[in-house]
């Protein structure tokens, strides 16, 4: 007898084992079909997913449209705007025509001599009332009137004091001669209106380049601020010409 065949009585056959283990699951019995699968979950979950993918092509198109929409508007408003210029006041730095490219955070930034910057002319070159709340978010959204944006360059800043003239015709910022190179007429006096000024916190003094033929702070000595513009009407810092003849700025 070998312990192969060895089997103490009372112990489960190997029949019963199989019998056994097969009521549990672990074994088909011979003779059995396998039981179908229940695919009716599945199939219906399969069969949703697809019918939610499976959009119409108006309702793709629409959907492309309205985040190409909010990528331009989140540019426009956080990054960059173009503006066209509008006028000889800014030459010859700026032609009629031209674009230019603005830099949007530079709003929230302090301004430096030098600096060419776009701002809001409500209520400072154009007159009036200073824009309200809706209108200046309008206008940051692109809404509204084109014609009240003035792009000038930052002569003085909050605590600086501008006059004019030294007697070589030059502006003096802090009793410092201000080079200016980009001037229109640089044989010619910076201004032909004399002035002096003290600019005070949250304020600019701004001046075009073609001195005389520019709409700017000087042409607000007289009136409530005297010729400050408020530093919250900044629009953003003009960092490149586009068109016609991309250079930057």
């Amino acid at each position: 007898m070998t312990a192969r065949s060895a089997r103490t009585p009372g112990s489960p056959s190997r029949g019963r084992r199989r019998r056994g283990f097969a009521l549990f699951g672990g074994a088909r019995r011979p003779g059995t079909a396998a039981p179908e699968a229940d695919t009716s979950e599945t199939t219906a979950s399969g069969t949703g997913t697809a019918d939610r993918r499976r959009w119409p092509v108006w309702a793709r198109l629409l959907a492309f449209a309205l985040v190409c929409g909010l990528v331009a508007l989140a540019v426009r408003v956080f990054a960059i705007q173009v503006f066209a210029i509008p006028s000889e006041s800014m030459q010859p730095t700026l032609n009629p025509g031209e674009r230019i490219a603005v830099w949007r955070p530079g709003a929230w930034q302090e301004p430096e001599r030098g600096d060419l910057v776009v701002v809001d002319g409500r209520g400072s070159f154009l007159g009036g009332m200073p824009p309200s709340g809706p209108e200046t978010v309008a206008s940051w959204l692109g809404v509204g009137p084109g014609d009240v944006f003035y792009v000038k360059r930052v002569i003085g800043v909050a605590g600086d004091t501008v006059e004019c003239c030294d007697e070589a015709g030059r502006l003096q910022v802090n009793g410092q001669p201000l080079d200016e190179p980009y001037l229109a007429d640089p044989g010619e006096p910076a201004s032909d209106v004399p002035f002096a000024v003290e600019v005070p916190a949250g304020r600019l003094w701004l001046m075009g380049d073609n001195r005389r033929n520019s709409a700017d702070s000087r042409s607000l000595l007289g009136a409530p601020g005297g010729g400050m513009i408020p530093q919250q009407r900044v629009i953003g810092t003009v960092v490149h010409r586009v068109w016609p003849d991309p250079a930057p700025l």
